[in-house]
């Protein structure tokens, strides 16, 4: 499985994974938490990974957006993100 890379540059967020490439600007970030259901609960959300049982899911809640990455790294990208 390939895992999803969080990447700090500047002040963008650069989050890949397989071949998509998403820029979130720091600035625009509200709130990134843990969600415990499936699929999430915003509908819209962007959604990055494979979700599937034993996969955690990470929200990152922006102005703009909403991201939903399904990882089985959650604490790794959570400490990227908080930084």
């Amino acid at each position: 499985m390939v895992e999803i890379s969080v990447k700090k540059i500047d002040n963008n967020f650069i989050i890949r994974w397989q071949l998509s490439k998403v820029e979130i600007p720091a600035s625009e970030i509200l709130n990134v938490h843990l969600d415990d259901t499936y699929g999430g609960d915003k509908k819209a959300a962007i959604r990055i990974g494979l979700p599937y049982g034993t996969t955690d899911r990470v929200v990152i809640e922006t102005k703009k957006q909403t991201y939903i990455l399904f990882t089985s790294n959650p604490s790794a990208i959570m400490k990227k993100l908080s930084a």
